[in-house]
């Protein structure tokens, strides 16, 4: 714990913590005083869910680069580790469902990458064990900017146990790091909900406005008028009791007695008027935008064709994922993987062709383009299709018309002379 004080005395502190059930976060969303959550605004919701589904769902390779280009790499600890299980506890998918969940809803996703030192003839090394992602409230990044541990400038992430109750501090290269594409310090990642907080507010709101109207039967609020004075407490008995007759779905079509004297007038309010879901649906798509989900992935069909579809699909995966993809990729190879390891031409990298799998029609017409122009083996085009290999396969081949530009016009020419079309040749 001295260690932790003297940190925290010495070195200049980010803190990437931001409790959804603080009033301060309800203050900055203009609803102090009710308990409200923002994964309860459904558009939100399914932005996140969107992003994290695609990244757990695209499985990452292992290579290497050689001089007859990128092969699959075989297989090592590291790889073992993120393509079959990362800690005892979580599978890929949950690991990296998880992790993207904290980078987008918090703006930081971290990872702690446990080593122990392993005894060789000569030394030793350090030997990856397993993969933790840190829930993003609990760590903060400290900088080392008086070089008290060693090289000035170097991060250390602080993690806050809440189980164990314990507090670590871990080096910069045993955290794998990833974070938003909005930061303006290159260290930490902004939370789009930081950045959205009046709209996604906007939304939550009218999403609380649907609801109360629901549990008042789709009726509005009602004035009742009357002759006379009444004191205070027989104008609240009879503000219950009306409020017991009117409010609720189970009294929607109720007929109500209404006393001699007494009037009901409805206020009216209209949702068409007051273009209420057109307002909505620009929210929606405010949010959205914000994360890079195209209107179909939030259900929003109203301009869009299959084709249209199909090519949000394609930009969704140009425009959002790459950059995400790319970054993942980055801290993966550079943290995960030894200097020499990289020289040697390995790298991980994400596959995300199966983002882009067409119907069976089109995907067989591709892969047959491809071996067909030399570009696939018919074994990794069968690979493709999760086909077993055949002993024949491993070979590129090509249409026997198809020869080297060099050589056209060769097959008209014998010895130095040249024979038209047609012509005996013999």
């Amino acid at each position: 714990m001295k260690l932790i004080k003297r940190f925290k005395n010495a070195i200049a502190g980010f803190k990437n913590s931001f409790d959804l059930n603080s009033d301060e976060f309800a203050e900055s969303l203009g609803t102090r005083g009710t308990n409200k959550k923002i994964l309860g605004e459904v558009t939100y919701f399914t932005c996140l869910k969107m992003l994290s589904e695609t990244l757990a769902k695209i499985p990452i390779k292992f290579y290497q680069n050689t001089d007859e280009g990128p092969r699959k790499a075989e297989s090592t600890k590291i790889s073992e580790l993120l393509r079959i299980r990362p800690n005892p506890q979580m599978t890929p998918t949950t690991f990296w469902g998880t992790v993207e969940n904290n980078r987008n809803h918090k703006g930081n996703g971290y990872v702690w990458i446990r080593r122990k030192f392993v005894k060789e003839k000569f030394g030793g090394r350090l030997e990856v064990l397993d993969l933790w992602p840190m829930p993003s409230t609990d760590v903060t990044i400290l900088m080392d900017n008086k070089g008290i541990f060693g090289e000035k400038g170097r991060l250390y992430y602080q993690y806050d146990d809440k189980y164990s109750h314990e507090t670590y501090v871990f080096k910069q290269d045993d955290v794998m790091h990833f974070k938003t594409w909005l930061s303006f310090d290159g260290i930490t990642g902004e939370a789009v909900q930081k950045i959205l907080k009046h709209t996604i507010s906007g939304g939550l709101e009218s999403q609380t406005f649907m609801n109360n109207l629901y549990e008042q039967g789709l009726t509005a609020s009602m004035a009742l008028q009357y002759t006379g004075d009444l004191d205070e407490h027989r104008s609240k008995l009879l503000q219950a009791k009306y409020e017991s007759i009117l409010t609720g779905a189970k009294n929607a079509g109720r007929i109500v007695p209404v006393p001699m004297g007494f009037q009901l007038q409805p206020l009216k309010v209209s949702l068409t008027d007051a273009q209420f879901f057109e307002l909505k649906k620009y929210t929606a798509l405010q949010i959205a935008g914000a994360f890079g989900i195209k209107p179909n992935q939030i259900n929003d069909y109203e301009k869009s064709s299959y084709a249209n579809s199909e090519s949000q699909q394609l930009s969704f995966l140009v425009d959002t994922m790459l950059y995400v993809l790319k970054q993942y990729e980055e801290e993966i190879n550079y943290k995960l993987l030894s200097a020499e390891e990289r020289k040697n031409g390995f790298y991980f990298k994400f596959n995300e062709k199966v983002l882009l799998r067409a119907d069976s029609k089109t995907q067989s017409e591709m892969l047959r383009n491809y071996v067909q122009g030399s570009i696939y083996t018919p074994n990794e085009a069968r690979e493709y299709l999760d086909k077993q290999k055949n002993e024949f396969g491993d070979k590129l081949i090509a249409n026997g018309n198809v020869i080297p530009l060099e050589q056209v016009g060769n097959q008209y020419v014998k010895g130095n002379q040249f024979v038209k079309g047609g012509e005996n040749s013999g």
